[in-house]
């Protein structure tokens, strides 16, 4: 089974990644901090979030990282300005990537208007550059799969902004909100959702894309790409299918197994999250049964593991689609 992204996504990489820089602008034993919202915040604390993802895509090309996880769930460009000193800067990264925008806009009369956002992501990247931290920034990822809603209307000279800035200051640019559009618009017709779990968060496919598109911005080579690639592929948590109404995370999933469901949902006009949730009811009670007699008793996060355990066996078991 291919661990790469699936052809729909692989098409438009093309076009939204930047061309390959002459070397790699991250290098081995930095420390790159990660400054954003919740989607930066679960990039690093799901299973499979595009933060680890990204560090592990690294790890591959043989450039081992500090992580420094700065995303907060909420977050605007205000909220992000307020704590800058104290969880970026005062932490001496090396790199920082900055990705903002979505809550300013969805936050409506709560959120940041364009031109204090303007004024909040320019200073940021000046106390940033004065600390001599370098700077890649991520355009926003859409705010709900339906680009033409007013939100994502209001968002594009958010993104249009921090274009414009990345090229002003000759930052390096990854352009995250191209790719996801781009993304749901060559899906076409389909079911459920195409690159986030619920509209706004990236599913396992969105952290996949979020991923590349970062790693490519900061200069990864073809040959790069593909160690990246064979790096995040091996990650025994590199991909996850959340469930918030049977409330159900089946992390610990390996991207070639995400990709062997997802295959076989298509085969049966499913949705990914719909398949492995008919799936994982018999797993589930399976554990259930099992743990009936424990004593003390079992929790629900022991249930849940051992549920996750046989679910993802049994994924194993089965034939390629």
């Amino acid at each position: 089974m291919s661990r790469s992204l699936p052809l729909v996504a692989a098409a438009f990489l093309l076009v939204f990644l930047p061309p390959c820089r002459a070397e790699l602008l991250v290098k081995d034993g930095q420390k790159v901090a990660f400054l954003g919202d919740s989607i930066t915040q679960y990039g690093w604390y799901w299973p499979g979030g595009y933060v680890k993802l990204v560090t592990a895509g690294f790890g591959g090309m043989g450039v081992h990282i500090t992580p420094i996880p700065a995303g907060v769930s909420g977050n605007t460009s205000a909220d992000m300005l307020a704590r800058l000193d104290k969880d970026v800067i005062s932490q001496k990264p090396d790199w920082v990537t900055l990705s903002c925008g979505v809550n300013d806009v969805w936050h409506g009369s709560a959120g940041v208007a364009l031109d204090p956002y303007t004024q909040n992501i320019t200073t940021i990247v000046d106390k940033c550059q004065a600390a001599g931290i370098q700077v890649l920034i991520m355009t926003s990822t859409p705010s709900e799969e339906d680009l033409s809603n007013d939100n994502n209307q209001k968002l594009i000279p958010y993104n249009d902004f921090l274009r414009q800035l990345a090229q002003e200051r000759h930052l390096p640019l990854a352009e995250e909100g191209g790719a996801f559009q781009a993304a749901i618009r060559a899906a076409g017709p389909h079911l459920g959702y195409v690159v986030t779990k619920e509209g706004v968060h990236p599913n396992a496919d969105g952290n996949q894309l979020m991923a590349k598109t970062l790693l490519r911005a900061f200069g990864a080579s073809d040959v790069q790409m593909a160690q990246a690639v064979q790096a995040m592929g091996q990650m025994p948590d590199g991909a996850f299918v959340y469930d918030c109404h049977l409330n159900f995370d089946l992390g610990g999933m390996t991207i070639a197994e995400y990709n062997k469901l997802k295959a076989m949902a298509t085969a049966k006009k499913m949705t990914t999250l719909d398949y492995c949730t008919s799936l994982y009811i018999g797993p589930l009670k399976d554990a259930f049964v099992a743990h009936a007699n424990d004593t003390p008793p079992a929790n629900r996060f022991q249930i849940e593991a051992d549920a996750n355990r046989r679910f993802l066996k049994a994924v194993d078991a089965m034939p390629e689609p």
